[in-house]
């Protein structure tokens, strides 16, 4: 099925400011409250408000006992034995598992299946899972695991990416420890300029942080397979992994999406599914797992720590003449997304800056250190703080300001990317830049009126204005849209359209994951919106649909939207031609609206509810969005991307210099979203977004020592609490995109590359410091 565009949809600009509820345009709305543009009360609201939503954790079955994972304590050993019998003795276990009772295939992952569901010979990081048990009670299965005997040869871990791409490491996996190098080449790589600035930056392992912990129940089936019901993002791919480790067909392996506590891409690779089928069918009862806050820092993905050393060169206006970076992402001890994350960093490693000149190598490599993959951002954000820190740099030397250097180098609609790309949709990096800069600053804190809550170190009361300056930073970035080079990147969705106690109701059905985001009202305001019809209803998502691929990328909207976009086509063409032979008319001089279907020639109407009777109309649709190819593996070059987003970010902070502690006073945000589906909600996403970067760029950071997480806790991983986050400014500009439905533009993870090099710029000029890594601790600022 070919992309539908919205041609007719102009161009539009929203200006929202948080102290006041967001304004929806006239045009935005539909004849039927609660369609495309408007902002209608999510279904699951009041339930979450209430404390009375069921998470995947608050699963239950009256004859379920409880699984445990053994985790090694090692970054990387030889396993020489596991003796499981003394945890076999201890009453109420139902099983011990390792990795000789795997049915199928013992191994899996989300683009090679390099990871094993349980360690063989060997563990590659710490909290790799090595057996199973399951036992009446969860504290039962607990003293068990702990009572299975594991004789481990502890080996060196492997911890440095930089030594890993100079060869200086042992093999951690057969094929290398090279899980991906991607150059970039376009115009001259021997380019040379008049000013020159360099720079090497690192970021700090970051975690999803979901609220969350992972969940799910496996349900033995009589057919010899298994249900399962989890939190995850992507039902599908999980479907496929657990049927091959399991041994069994497809079919018999059925997931149900669960209540789910947040993702932001730590779902999207296997955690407890396998785990807790295999002991399901073993068994022969329904298994229940959830992890604690700790096993959850070792049982997911983070994002990628990087160093990035980069080199701009610019002619004497400030005007970029090249770019030149070498990018080490740690993809830690097995694959998951990291050749996908390789690629994002790679491409789009100049920022949203026209480069005639570029020369990027980024690699994605092995090591003992936790496995890393899918995060909010998803390449984009590492690349960011190098490049904007580098703008800022190159400002300096140029004797300009950091929004003046943007904007003489600013991507626009037409401008060439390194790859080749040429951007062929609105990217208004000039204008976010301009609105931001133009919003007033917050007033500087009354040295007569101090309250302690408006100064770093908040209501302890460490200081009272003394040793605090303030200052002022930006940052811009761009993120791609949907999957990337090549990937068959499709959707599917059902839409059914019957009467129901003499009113219309309609009910969408999809694969696709609702994670916190919103997305089940988003399909219900584009049903409403197509059909006018009031009463939609989304079904749970399972995989007795077809495929919607994943709920990551910022994709949804625009993927599964499209979908039943094209499903309520097909349903209201049905309908059309119901009533045109009803009414003796010509399908194409008739409408819906209001619950009926009206002639536009003759006004003549036939009621909806009466024109169905007893029957219903249903419509399934698989949706695609244009086609992308992937990159070269010399060159880089191709046109690998569907869609870029674009946002920008002014922070203000305040410094207490003897303390080292920052506070965000007020962040600004421009992004465009093409089309605003949900004005409330994507004010939502943008103040999230921006949540996740402030915590990068001050607070968040997983710490690593020789392979060992130090801080697997909510107490010692720190994340932004409303006490952190800081009054915003938002512009929601809709500049709409006619190769996507509706004109929409992904609007999730934009505000996370951006917010990071804005907060971090910001603190540079209040301190003057270089601060070339994130997060800023206190003794990057103190010197101690």
């Amino acid at each position: 099925m070919t992309n539908p565009s919205n041609p007719s949809n102009p161009s539009r600009t929203r200006d929202t400011a948080l102290s006041a509820p967001a304004r929806v345009p006239t045009e935005l709305t539909t004849s039927v409250p609660g369609g495309v543009g408007s902002s209608p009360h999510r279904p699951d609201a009041a339930l979450k408000v209430r404390g009375e939503f069921a998470f995947a954790s608050d699963l239950w079955h009256e004859d379920m006992v409880w699984g445990v994972t053994l985790r090694s304590p090692h970054p990387h050993a030889l396993i020489r034995s596991i003796d499981i019998t003394d945890a076999l003795t201890v009453p109420g276990v139902r099983a011990v598992l390792t990795h000789t009772d795997v049915p199928g295939t013992n191994r899996y992952g989300l683009e090679r299946p390099d990871q094993p569901v349980l360690a063989e010979d060997v563990v590659r990081y710490q909290g790799e899972p090595v057996a199973l048990v399951a036992a009446d009670h969860p504290e039962t299965a607990r003293r068990a695991m702990r009572r299975i005997a594991v004789d481990y040869q502890v080996l060196d871990p492997v911890v440095d990416a930089e030594a890993v791409v100079a060869g200086a490491a042992p093999l951690l996996h057969p094929g290398g420890n090279i899980v991906r190098h991607q150059p970039i080449r376009r115009g001259d790589p021997d380019a040379t300029a008049p000013v020159v600035v360099r720079g090497t930056y690192r970021v700090g392992m970051q975690d999803q942080a979901f609220l969350g912990p992972e969940s799910g129940l496996a349900v033995p089936a009589p057919d010899g397979g298994v249900d399962l019901y989890v939190a995850t993002q992507w039902l599908h791919v999980d479907q496929r992994q657990v049927a091959i480790a399991l041994g069994l067909p497809v079919d018999r392996v059925r997931l149900t999406l669960s209540g789910v506590g947040g993702a932001f891409g730590g779902r999207e690779d296997l955690s407890m599914q396998v785990h807790a089928c295999l002991l399901a069918l073993y068994t022969g009862r329904p298994v229940k797992m959830v992890y604690n806050r700790q096993e959850s820092f070792y049982g997911h993905v983070h994002r990628h720590p990087a160093t990035l050393r980069y080199e701009h060169g610019a002619d004497r206006d400030g005007r970029l003449v090249y770019v030149r970076a070498e990018i080490f992402l740690d993809g830690g001890a097995y694959a998951s997304s990291t050749p996908a994350v390789v690629a994002n960093a790679a491409t789009l490693g100049v920022g949203p800056y026209e480069v005639p000149n570029v020369a990027v190598d980024c690699w994605g490599v092995y090591t003992n250190n936790p496995p890393c993959g899918a995060m909010r951002g998803f390449g984009a954000v590492q690349a960011a703080f190098a490049y904007e820190s580098q703008m800022d740099r190159l400002a300096e030397a140029v004797g300009v300001g950091p929004v003046e250097i943007r904007l003489r180098n600013a991507m626009r609609r037409g401008s060439t990317l390194p790859t080749g790309q040429v951007v062929d949709s609105a990217a208004p990096v000039a204008e976010l830049l301009r609105r931001v800069a133009a919003k007033p600053l917050p007033p500087p804190v009354d040295p007569a009126e101090v309250d302690l809550r408006q100064l770093p170190g908040g209501v302890a009361n460490t200081t009272h204005g003394e040793g605090v300056v303030r200052g002022v930073g930006y940052g811009v970035g761009i993120k791609n849209i949907c999957f990337s080079e090549g990937f068959d990147d499709f959707s599917t969705a059902r839409v059914r359209v019957e009467a129901v106690g003499g009113e219309v109701a309609a009910t969408v059905h999809t694969a696709a994951c609702e994670v916190g985001q919103g997305l089940v009202t988003v399909l219900q305001q584009i049903v409403r919106t197509e059909l006018g019809v009031r009463r939609v209803s989304v079904l749970p998502m399972d995989t007795s649909i077809g495929d919607a691929g994943s709920t990551s990328a910022s994709r949804q909207t625009y993927m599964t939207g499209g979908a039943v976009r094209a499903a309520s086509h097909a349903v209201r063409d049905r309908l059309l031609a119901m009533a045109a032979a009803e009414l003796g008319a010509t399908a194409t001089d008739l409408v819906l609206a209001g619950g009926a279907v009206l002639s536009t020639r003759d006004g003549a109407a036939v009621d909806l509810a009466a024109l169905l009777g007893a029957d219903a109309v249903e419509r399934t649709a698989e949706w695609r969005h244009r086609a992308t190819e992937a990159v070269d593996p010399v060159t880089g070059q191709g046109n690998a991307h569907v869609q870029y987003g674009f946002a920008a970010h002014r922070a203000v902070v305040d410094v207490d210099t003897e303390l080292g502690l920052v506070r965000v006073v007020e962040l600004a945000c421009a992004q465009d979203v093409g089309r605003a589906m949900n004005p409330q909600a994507v004010l939502g996403q943008i103040q999230g977004g921006s949540a996740q970067g402030l915590g990068l760029a001050v607070m968040e950071e997983i710490q690593i020592s020789a392979g060992r997480i130090r801080n697997p806790s909510f107490t010692d991983y720190l994340i932004p609490t409303v006490l952190d986050m800081p009054p915003m400014r938002i512009d929601v500009l809709e500049l709409a995109d006619e190769h996507a439905p509706y004109g929409l533009r992904g609007v999730g993870e934009p505000p996370t590359i951006s917010s990071t090099p804005a907060i971090v710029a910001a603190i540079r000029a209040a301190t003057g410091l270089a601060l070339t890594r994130v997060p800023v601790r206190p003794e990057h600022i103190t010197g101690t």
